[in-house]
């Protein structure tokens, strides 16, 4: 038996309401561009019933989904913001300060991969 994803179950109160919110706004944006959920689940090449979950905000459906959807609705730009590193001022002010967090192991670091 697979072991449940508690993420999916009963998630952060936060991050639920900030899925529904998104799955909100994705609705939004296919009604305004006069879509379908079929004509959008063609786009980006999967069923509709993912794309009805993502607009429903449920935590289960794949980040993937999410994404593809914000791209077909050309809001994906936006997203950049959110991995720029140099917007991330609480982790500038961590790392000047030289407070990071290190793991526990005594084996360090090297770029052999």
């Amino acid at each position: 038996m697979t072991a449940r994803n508690l993420l999916n179950i009963a998630p952060p109160y936060a991050v639920e309401h900030a899925l529904k919110r998104l799955g909100g706004n994705l609705r939004t944006a296919r009604l305004r561009r006069n879509l379908t959920i079929k004509q959008v689940a063609e786009k980006i090449g999967t069923g509709p019933r993912p794309v009805s979950d993502a607009e429903k905000g449920k935590p289960s459906t794949g980040v993937a989904v999410y994404i593809a959807l914000l791209w077909v609705y050309n809001l994906l730009e936006p997203l950049d913001q959110v991995a720029d590193p140099t917007l991330d001022e609480e982790g500038l002010a961590i790392l000047m300060k030289g407070d990071r967090i290190r793991g526990r192991g005594t084996k360090s670091l090297d770029n052999n991969f």
